[in-house]
């Protein structure tokens, strides 16, 4: 399991955590509602119990943004069909001071990170609720240059098994070609090089897997995905300020930049550009926004009485269609995803259906939904994953539920999302040896190393230099000395955290590239 799968795993299971003891806070035997018995919860909850929520939802984001020091947050909170909060917090841009017009307002724009794969579940559900696809439909059929390395799963998977992530692909596949400058389609047509593991009988998270699911929709709709969004859900909505284009989002003034920790301070130091997976993480949109978005899921696809989405498309989406969390005891909970949502039960008993969204670079993002209370929160932060989103929510729904907050959620989701800062590579942290084997003449590591996964890797020798060169933007690392034939590079980016080194070991013709080599395709050849 990749650091990413254990994260998002760790993320999925504490929505399943059981509440530690506490008095009752009302009783457990609610009265007769004539609901079906699969829709009764044994807990009660009084009348007014949200909107004492509601008050207490400023003091919240106080003690979190004083205890973690996070630039800005923005938080938004429906229940009825309309919108009951949307607050602002903090600044746009730690690096301007405190200006007004720097401030977080309920209409500034964050990038969602990976919330765009719930709110592009809704495109989808239009779309089946139109009939221009079903969650059935093969992607291949639209898509008839897409394919994966097993010839019966090409032919069969759909756009359901993608954005539930059954397909079989591993774990965040694809990230790290478009880390390397590969585009959409470039991407896409280099997961067929990919080892799958059981269809339909697995799960693990893929941002391209969605990717390719809504190229899929987006072909039979004869429009770009990006356009097919505004037009069957942002407008429709009123979301103004919500795109799925990066350049719409730097050009407006009101915007949210990113944030990394760096010592005790956030600084401003790298921009996510996640067009390549529009559908899977790069929707940009306020909280104000947003706020339709939640109404018209809690509408059951209706927003103001018009129908955004049928119910009956967009019902298999926030239910259960795979186990993303499987039980680690007989009395634990399981957790689950639909398509493009989390889905769970709380301990008090309700179906809940949620999703966050991080950026490494610096946002996190995370909402709720609790349709039996008619309830939904929403918190974006300009900062990297710390679990500061999550634990908003997490406590706001404590607070629904239960009319106190029963856990240090802080402290969970501090420890269950904190450590995915942390840099990668087997000697991070580690000292050269005090006397290394000398490499060979540099000139001798020099040539291209083929990969067809990855493209050739350039190995270069200059001035007593050795330079490593991967994807179509060439992108250039110094390999410096370790040990024998060993050479290490420092890498950074979306997936590569600050201070993450990556070996480099040359084999007669052979080049091995630690950090290339979690799908065992790491190994190049002259």
């Amino acid at each position: 399991m990749t650091k990413r799968a254990a994260t998002a795993a760790a993320v999925a299971l504490l929505a399943l955590t059981a509440c530690g003891p506490a008095p009752p806070m009302s009783s457990p035997t609610p009265a007769p509602s004539g609901a079906p018995p699969n829709e009764v919860s044994g807990l009660a909850i009084p009348a007014g119990r949200v909107d004492e929520a509601v008050a207490k939802v400023d003091g919240l984001v106080g003690d979190l943004m004083n205890s973690t020091g996070i630039p800005g947050m923005a938080v938004a909170i429906v229940h009825g069909g309309k919108t009951v909060y949307a607050k602002g917090f903090g600044v746009r841009d730690a690096s301007k001071g405190d200006a007004q017009d720097n401030k977080v307002d309920a209409d500034t724009v964050f990038q969602l990170a990976s919330v765009s794969k719930s709110v592009g579940a809704t495109v989808m559900a239009h779309e089946v609720g139109d009939g221009v696809v079903t969650w059935d439909t093969p992607v291949g059929s639209k898509l008839p240059w897409f394919a994966l390395s097993d010839p019966y799963v090409t032919g069969h998977v759909t756009i359901a098994d993608l954005y539930s992530h059954r397909s079989g692909l591993p774990d965040h596949a694809g990230d790290k070609l478009e880390a390397l400058g590969y585009d959409r389609r470039q991407v896409l047509e280099r997961l067929k090089y990919l080892p799958l593991a059981a269809f339909r009988n697995s799960y693990a998270y893929t941002n391209f897997g969605v990717t390719a699911a809504a190229e899929a929709v987006a072909a039979a709709a004869g429009k770009p995905w990006e356009d097919l969004s505004a037009d069957v859900l942002y407008r429709p909505l009123g979301m103004t300020a919500t795109s799925s284009r990066f350049a719409d989002f730097v050009a407006r003034p009101d915007h949210a930049v990113n944030h990394v920790k760096v010592g005790d301070k956030w600084e401003q130091r790298f921009q996510r550009d996640p067009d390549q997976q529009s559908a899977a993480g790069g929707v940009s949109s306020s909280v104000n926004d947003m706020a339709h978005w939640l109404i018209m899921l809690l509408g059951n696809g209706t927003y103001q009485g018009q129908r955004i989405a049928s119910a009956e498309a967009l019902l298999p989406a926030t239910t259960a269609q795979v186990v993303s969390v499987p039980a680690t005891t007989p009395k634990a909970r399981s957790g689950f995803y639909g398509y493009g949502f989390n889905v769970s039960v709380t301990s008090s008993g309700r179906a809940q259906y949620s999703h966050s969204g991080a950026f490494a670079l610096g946002e996190a993002t995370n909402f709720v939904v609790l349709p039996s209370e008619d309830v939904g929160i929403i918190a974006l932060t300009n900062a990297a994953p710390i679990g500061v989103p999550e634990t908003l929510t997490a406590e706001f729904m404590d607070l629904v539920q239960y009319g106190q907050i029963r856990e240090n959620w802080a402290e969970l989701y501090k420890q269950a999302i904190g450590w995915m800062n942390n840099p990668e590579g087997s000697l991070v942290g580690k000292q050269p040896p005090a006397n290394p084997v000398p490499a060979r003449p540099l000139r001798d590591y020099a040539g291209v190393y083929a990969s067809d996964y990855w493209g050739p890797a350039v190995v270069t020798e200059r001035d007593g230099v050795l330079q490593l060169s991967l994807g179509p933007k060439n992108r250039t690392f110094t390999l410096a000395h370790w040990d024998g034939d060993t050479f290490t590079f420092a890498i950074t980016d979306e997936n590569a955290p600050p201070g993450t080194i990556s070996k480099a070991t040359f084999v007669g013709n052979t080049l091995n590239l630690e950090y290339f080599d979690s799908d065992k395709l790491g190994t190049f050849i002259r």
